[in-house]
């Protein structure tokens, strides 16, 4: 992209204002000196930040892949999801100490100054091995390409959903002939249907659960239905602010209600929401990772992306994906190696919808085995009604819009501000963040950091 590299000292510096890992070794990363398997000739040493049962889904993956790939020894490693994860993949990418593949939540390729930090994907080699731009949502797909170049390879898209217990619903005659929740199309609806699973609910339970004093969990909740109501955010450019406050009013006046009106109970923090539906709570909005856990306790449930109240059906949704740290010599056996490892995956991401998420590869969602897995099948939709943050530099998972605008959420849903209040410090937020510098180019958003 014709910008001058970037070394860890500028890193380390760019970063100062972040969440900074508190060591950076790169022990991860192993050393050209070791041992490959036994029969391969070519290594790839890819990171990771996949723990849990996203964790165990990734290991048998790539267990397959060794198996129908002898020749080429993966080197996997794990590293500590969020902040610490990204400065470290920075600073190899930076030092000359990068692995042949990685992962990124695709939200945050934008500012990791692609180009310099970052490889470009070869499309003729991912042909090669199966993955075509054809074979992907076109929405997601533009979301990898920057400055007219592919940066990322979408594996899933992990959305935010609206779980139910089918056995409160049927009892407050709310689940339809399917056996699914009744539609939802606007706020009255939505509300009603609050206080009809309200009254099915035991006592000493919270009607529904929605993370009201998580910044995070809020800022997505508000990113959806701000999106529902067909806001924006800035202009083509990246120059202007185009955000409208009396919107984002409506969200979080709506969002507000649910403690006003006795759906949500305040002193639930965190987890509690999860818990509290395991019990016998109605509902839960959470991310999709849950589905293994509320299938491991074996309820009667079910789950459909947050309900359309504005009119328009969008669903906050975040997508890992496969990117090529920056490396001076990429090329060779390797980087076909990279290139035929993520082709792979991505093509066998059955396993990976287990954890529930929805696999970016769209030739695996029209399958029988993914059409019968439930309640996957049931939210599969949210791959075309995504709701997603601004392509600028400082979105993305654990990025610095969701850490400055996402406590002015919940200070409104919480009922420490009022939501015209809440909204225009968002507002004002926002255009604070257009003006400051990218740390990896030391750019703006306006210039280069917010390329569409």
């Amino acid at each position: 992209m014709g910008r001058p590299g970037l070394n860890r000292r500028q890193i380390l510096a760019g970063l100062s204002g972040l969440t900074v890992a508190g060591s950076f070794g790169f022990a991860a990363l192993g050393t050209g000196a070791d041992a490959l398997a036994s029969g391969a000739d070519t290594r790839v040493r890819y990171w990771n930040l996949f723990s849990g049962g996203d964790g165990y889904n990734m290991i048998a993956m790539l267990d397959d892949f060794r198996k129908a790939n002898p020749g080429i020894d993966v080197k996997d490693s794990t590293l500590q999801w969020g902040s610490p994860f990204y400065t470290k993949l920075a600073m190899a990418a930076a030092g000359s100490r990068a692995p042949d593949l990685g992962v990124m939540h695709l939200g945050r390729v934008t500012g990791f100054s692609p180009g310099r930090l970052l490889d470009p994907w070869d499309a003729g080699l991912l042909a090669k091995y199966g993955v075509r731009e054809a074979d992907f949502n076109p929405e997601l797909w533009k979301r990898a390409v920057i400055d007219g170049t592919l940066y990322a390879l979408p594996l899933d898209i992990h959305v935010q959903l609206c779980f139910y217990r089918k056995d409160v619903l049927k009892k407050a005659g709310l689940l339809g002939d399917d056996g699914r929740m009744v539609p939802v199309t606007s706020v009255d609806e939505w509300f009603d249907v609050l206080k009809e699973a309200k009254q099915a609910t035991r006592k000493g339970l919270q009607t529904i659960g929605m993370w009201s004093a998580d910044q995070n969990f809020q800022w997505w909740f508000f990113v959806a239905f701000y999106t529902q109501l067909g806001g924006t955010w800035f202009d083509d450019d990246g120059a202007e602010v185009t955000f409208d406050t009396d919107k984002a009013i409506q969200v979080l006046e709506f969002l507000r209600r649910h403690i006003t009106d006795g759906y949500v109970d305040p002193g639930f923090a965190g987890g509690a929401g999860a818990e509290q539906f395991v019990n016998g709570g109605p509902f839960v909005w959470e991310g999709n990772w849950s589905v293994p856990v509320f299938d491991s306790a074996k309820l009667d449930y079910g789950a459909t992306p947050l309900p359309p109240v504005f009119g328009k059906r969008a669903t906050h949704a975040e997508s890992h994906a496969f990117v090529l740290p920056h490396q001076s010599d990429r090329g060779g056996a390797a980087n076909e190696a990279a290139h035929r490892l993520a082709a792979y995956i991505v093509r066998h991401a059955r396993q990976w919808a287990g954890g529930g998420h929805i696999p970016a590869y769209t030739p695996t969602l029209s399958t029988d085995a993914y059409k019968k897995l439930n309640p996957q099948s049931e939210y599969v939709s949210a791959m075309d009604h995504q709701a997603t943050e601004p392509k600028v530099w400082f979105a993305g998972s654990t990025g610095i819009l969701a850490q400055r605008v996402g406590p002015i959420v919940v200070s409104s849903t919480m009922g420490s501000a009022k939501p015209d209040a809440a909204a225009r410090r968002m507002r004002s937020t926002l255009t604070e963040l257009l003006a400051m510098k990218n740390p990896m180019d030391g750019q703006t958003a306006a210039q280069g950091g917010a390329v569409a």
